[in-house]
């Protein structure tokens, strides 16, 4: 008989962490990598809150240079758009949305992975 997992809420402060690390470590612990029970096929019971969003770490290149592309599913509708014009536009809770989601495999578990990730400015 299988006992339920009591959900776990951990919190993740982004002051002066890099964009990459945190978000692979918030990725690992959404699809459940960090519990002794581990099955890929099953929703962990744990959720993220990160907080702090806006002390991230991020260099002044690596604003302006990494590119994020977005396809429409039209001829010609590939856009991209730098790290800099995210921030203006959605603020660092895009970005570290963006870079999570791109972290998790490409299944019917992501959404619900997402919908654990709660992201404060």
């Amino acid at each position: 008989m299988e006992k339920k997992q009591k959900p776990q809420i951990y919190t993740v402060d982004a002051t002066g962490q890099v964009l990459g690390r945190m978000c692979s470590s918030i990725a690992k612990i959404l699809m459940g990598k960090t519990t002794v029970g581990y099955e890929r096929h099953i929703l962990s019971g744990a959720s993220v809150n990160v907080i702090n969003a806006s002390k991230l770490f991020m260099t002044e290149k690596r604003k302006l240079e990494t590119m994020h592309e977005k396809y429409s599913g039209y001829p010609g509708g590939l856009k991209y758009k730098s790290n800099a014009e995210i921030i203006s536009k959605k603020g660092y809770a895009e970005l570290i949305r963006l870079a999570v989601y791109n972290m998790l495999p490409p299944n019917r578990l992501r959404q619900p992975m997402m919908n654990k990730l709660k992201i404060t400015e």
